[in-house]
This record gives structure tokens, C-alpha cells and sequence, in this order.
């Protein structure tokens, strides 16, 4: 099971996000930036932090966010 943290970078799944300029959800990305976790709430939920843009509610479940991968340098 993987660990949480505070500081930790994670993606944002847009499963239920809105994106007013997207008209083919197709061809709209699985996730979203790397946010930071400002705070483990429990074992199933952290809150983020979010850009003011993002309406949604900053407290999230964990399955709405996956590890973000550092991208390799060549």
C-alpha cells in the first residue's frame, strides 16, 4: 500500500472534473498537473493544494490521485 505524505506530488484524475473549454472529453488528459499534499486528513484522504481556478473541494480520496513521476532528463 503506498504511503502518503505531506509534500508529496500528486496527479489529479479529471474523471468528474469539468473542463468548459474541452468539447471531446476523449481527448481530455487522465490527470492533472502535480499538486502538493498540504495535509494527511486520514488513511483515505489528503488535501491538496489547489490553484484558485480549480473549483472543486481541496480534501479528496486517495483514489482520485496517483504518484506523480519526475520526468527523466536526457
Amino acid at each position: 500500500m503506498e504511503e502518503w505524505k505531506k509534500g508529496d506530488k500528486r496527479m489529479l484524475s479529471t474523471k468528474d472534473l469539468v473542463f468548459k473549454k474541452r468539447l471531446v472529453k476523449k481527448l481530455t488528459e487522465r490527470y492533472v498537473e502535480p499538486y502538493v499534499i498540504k495535509e494527511v486528513v486520514s488513511k483515505n484522504t489528503v488535501k491538496l493544494k489547489l490553484p484558485a481556478f480549480i473549483r472543486i473541494y481541496l480534501v479528496v480520496n486517495i483514489s482520485r490521485i496517483v504518484k506523480y513521476r519526475e520526468p527523466v532528463k536526457r
